[in-house]
């Protein structure tokens, strides 16, 4: 879905920033020029000015709640009284203001033309202040037009004007329309560096509006970057500002883009909420501009859900609006929706005429980066009807453009795109080219990311380019080729950060690691000495789903399979999650079903067997035979929850009987941790190990009061006889306070965690273990909190709940696991679902006992696996662990 934001993002920005900034005493921030002291004039001058004034006022108000004709009639008849009385300053102010009216009707060349008269006016009597607002103004309006360099450069001069004459709040309002230029220029590191200046000086001046409207800003940032979480706690920090403010056209606007949060994080219900409340308040205030806006918003809802006849509905209701109103940008908006919703229902021809229509409108207004957005869409409705040739030529157009304006992300969309029906003619070496060059653009933008949550976000907005390269390479039997792009395409953000732990020389400036190429995953696989399974799911356009698994042997060797999803009668994704139900495992908590053991057993046997006949089956042939050898499965997406030891083949024998098996995210990340070496002790170090601590409270229901998580009487045996087996002592109860763990945590050789595992699915580093409350300390050591943790461990065993689960992304499971390895620890084991307790605790003391015997942790976990199975028959009892890292 391309919807056309080149402008719908913008619009909302600069109307964010104008209406949030509706005191009087800062309408400069606005670009509305305020109206400046004067002289006493004689008495019938006076009554002119008065006049003149009133008209000025009467205009801002009518632009407020967008009657923009009305508006324009008033300011002309204000700017006619001015040149009777000559009064230069409140003339060049109103020809400003006109430059603005016209810039939000979409008459950018009009605009810039009022601008720069009311500039060089400005400039003829010195009004450095009158000067600036109009270099804000035209930075604005060149912005719009997808002409950054010039936006830079008349906003770079604005700031300066303004930081000379000492106009504080002038200066964070360019502050801000300059992050909004390198958020078009797809340099959100700089773009999030300049809205947080501007939001400093805000607070710091104690300007409400500003703040309001930096917080927001900064929050339709991260929304481009794929941090919807994060997006939706500024736009939630915008609206109680706007709220207690009394700013009623802001709250809708921060309302607004709360649905559009909600929407890309696929909460669609509450994006309709939320769109329905802000159009409610629109209607209100008469902002037919912001109703049509609304309208707009709430039809891509539709159009998500699939609900393609009323999205249609809505647009046409905006689009009449637009027209009515004479907003142009504003159509062409509604359109282009029009267009790409015609064009799922399969009715190409109208999805043409809709593009056609807002493409003409683009040209018509000089709108540069809207151009490139309609073609793009051309091309893609083209690609539909099979017109390759013209559907090329529409991407190789849109391509020109976004190159000729620096777009960044425009340029890999458009390569993107390209590729796409390059493909479709069998082109697949063009294809590669493009897609070569699509993952390199991609890779820049992230390389100017410093913080780990934006590249983990942006990652996953890029991760079918990756995809769709493998698929091209694999069209041309380049079997090995696809396997260095698999790689290349996940894990990237851990790979850096574990790599930035070892770098040896802190000073030096880090350079991340490159992707590993064939020779270094062979290497990989000799020194582990261990077989590796990387598996990649690729879904593209055309619905069509395929695994690749790709099986690199102890020696190097390399083979490759394919399996064809499309056949299932459920998704990959759907019968990961039903295996999970067949082991009486929900979510995060085990149900009870009233079912006899011959049904349970029959129903985890049909989904566990499905799952090893597309898994494993296909390189059964590939795998040791001797069952103690390890396996070491790179799982990729919904995978990554599939519990492999409990695998069933046809004859019922599980995966464990036959194979050590162990996971990872990504073949790097295993070299990575074997740099850190590998321990051979478990005695003479300090050891961990710790009991179903004091409980925290938490709040179970959204909404509700807290409550003390329930105490783990089995986790507390576990813990006791753990200890004894490493001559120890646990922590148990009140002793296990947050603050005492993780002191022993930065020394201990061996940690062992018994207790309550939270798991956070939406941001992953909210995922914790619990622990006892003390000072300041919440009793939640979080997965965050651990990332900056400095860790030497050589294993850490996580008996909790959930403790690998996580957030599923393009960078793998975002949560405890990986921050752990991160922090620097060498092994990991944790769970998949809530384990029972009585089965745990006796897998655990197997599990160290049988590495006190001398074997790897790998074989270890294995064979206590296959002891608790002896007794705890059920999959659920003893399948969840998994170990990461060293063996």
């Amino acid at each position: 879905m391309h919807l056309d934001h080149s402008k719908i993002p913008l619009l909302s920005l600069f109307l964010a920033a104008s209406l949030l900034l509706e005191s009087p005493a800062t309408r400069a921030a606005q670009h509305l020029s305020p109206i400046a002291e004067t002289p006493v004039l004689a008495q019938t001058t006076q009554e002119r000015q008065a006049e003149a004034d009133r008209l000025y006022q009467q205009a801002y108000q009518q632009f407020q709640i967008s009657q923009f004709q009305d508006a324009i009639e008033s300011w002309e008849q204000a700017l006619v009284i001015y040149r009777e009385i000559g009064n230069v300053s409140r003339e060049a102010a109103a020809i400003n203001n006109l430059g603005n009216v016209y810039r939000t009707l979409g008459q950018y060349e009009r605009a810039i033309e009022s601008i720069e008269q009311a500039l060089a006016i400005f400039q003829d009597i010195d009004d450095v202040a009158g000067v600036a607002y109009s270099l804000d103004g035209l930075g604005t309006s060149y912005l719009l037009l997808g002409q950054y360099e010039r936006a830079i450069t008349c906003l770079e001069r604005a700031l300066a004007l303004k930081q000379d004459i000492g106009d504080v709040a002038g200066e964070a309002h360019s502050l801000m329309g300059l992050g909004l230029v390198y958020r078009s220029l797809s340099q959100y590191e700089q773009a999030l560096a300049l809205l947080e200046q501007a939001l400093v000086i805000f607070q710091e001046i104690d300007h409400a509006w500003g703040e309001a409207a930096s917080i927001h800003n900064l929050g339709l940032v991260y929304s481009f970057l794929g941090e919807y979480e994060r997006a939706i706690d500024f736009f939630g920090q915008s609206l109680d500002i706007t709220r207690e403010i009394g700013d009623v056209a802001g709250v809708a606007i921060s309302l607004n883009n709360l649905g559009n949060a909600y929407r890309n994080r696929g909460e669609y219900e509450r994006a309709i909420e939320f769109h329905q409340q802000s159009l409610a308040i629109k209607r209100e205030i008469g902002d037919l501009a912001g109703v049509a806006g609304s309208l707009n918003n709430l039809a891509n809802v539709y159009f998500s859900l699939g609900q393609y006849e009323k999205a249609i509905e809505v647009y046409q209701q905006s689009l009449t609006i637009q027209r009515d109103i004479g907003n142009v940008v504003g159509e062409a908006v509604s359109l282009n929706g029009l267009g790409i919703a015609y064009r799922n229902l399969g009715e190409y021809e109208r999805a043409i005429e809709f593009h056609q229509q807002s493409l003409a409108i683009k040209r018509e207004i000089g709108d540069v980066a809207g151009i490139a957005n309609s073609l793009l869409n051309l091309g893609n409705t083209y690609l539909n009807i099979g017109e390759y040739e013209r559907a090329i030529e529409f991407h190789q157009q849109s391509l020109a453009i976004q190159q000729e304006i620096g777009n960044v992300a425009g340029i890999a969309n458009s390569l993107n795109n390209l590729a796409w029906a390059f493909m479709q003619t069998q082109n697949f070496a063009a294809a590669e080219e493009n897609l070569f060059a699509t993952i390199e653009l991609w890779e820049t933008l992230r390389a100017d990311l410093t913080n780990d949550e934006d590249k983990v976000s942006i990652f996953d907005t890029q991760i079918n380019s990756y995809r769709s390269l493998q698929r091209v390479l694999i069209a041309q039997n380049k079997t090995e080729m696809a396997l260095e792009i698999s790689e290349r395409g996940r894990a990237r953000a851990f790979v850096e950060l574990m790599a930035q732990r070892l770098q040896v020389n802190s000073a030096e400036a880090f350079v991340p690691p490159a992707p590993p190429t064939l020779a270094d995953i062979q290497q990989v696989a000799r020194t582990q000495n261990a077989t590796l399974v990387e598996y990649s799911i690729v879904s593209l356009r055309d619905l069509s789903k395929t695994l690749y698994i790709w099986v690199v042997q102890p020696n190097g060797d390399i083979a490759f399979r394919q399996v064809n999803l499309d056949g299932l009668n459920i998704s990959l994704a759907e019968l990961v999650t039903e295996s999970r139900h067949a082991l009486g495992v929900r979510d995060a908590a085990i149900v009870v079903e009233y079912l006899s053991p011959e049904e349970i057993a029959a129903r985890q046997a049909n989904r566990l067997q499905q799952l090893h006949q597309l898994l494993i089956e296909p390189i059964a042939d590939l795998l040791p035979t001797n069952p103690e050898a390890p396996v070491i499965f790179i799982p990729h997406r919904e995978l990554f929850l599939v519990p492999f030891p409990a695998l069933q083949d046809a004859n019922g024998t599980y995966l464990i009987d036959k194979h050590t098996p162990l996971t990872a995210p990504a073949i790097q990340v295993l070299e990575l941790t074997q740099r850190r070496g590998n321990g051979e002790t478990l005695r003479g170090e300090e050891i961990l190990v710790v009991g179903n601590p004091e409980m925290p409270s938490l709040s179970l229901i959204p909404g509700e009061p807290v409550v003390p998580l329930s105490s783990l009487p089995g986790a507390e045996r576990e813990a006791t006889i753990v200890a004894e087996l490493l001559e120890t002592e646990a922590l148990i109860g009140s002793a296990a306070t947050e603050t005492t763990v993780r002191e022993r945590m930065d020394t201990a050789s061996i940690i062992h965690l018994a207790t309550h595992g939270i798991l956070d699915e939406f941001r992953g580093i909210g995922s914790s273990i619990t622990l006892t409350p003390d000072g300041e300390a919440d009793g939640f050591l979080t997965a965050e909190e651990i990332l900056d943790m400095n860790l030497d461990a050589e294993l850490v065993v996580l008996s909790a709940c959930d403790t690998g689960r996580g957030k599923l992304t393009g960078d793998g499971v975002v949560g405890l696991s990986r921050s752990l390895v991160t922090a620097g620890v060498k092994s990991v084991v944790v769970s998949l679902w809530q384990v029972p307790d009585a089965p745990t605790a006796d897998l655990m003391a197997q599990f160290y006992k049988n590495l006190q015997q001398g074997l790897d942790k790998g074989q270890a976990l294995r064979t206590a696996m296959l002891s608790i199975r002896a007794t705890h028959s059920e999959p659920r009892n003893w399948a969840a662990f998994t170990l990461m890292g060293n063996r």
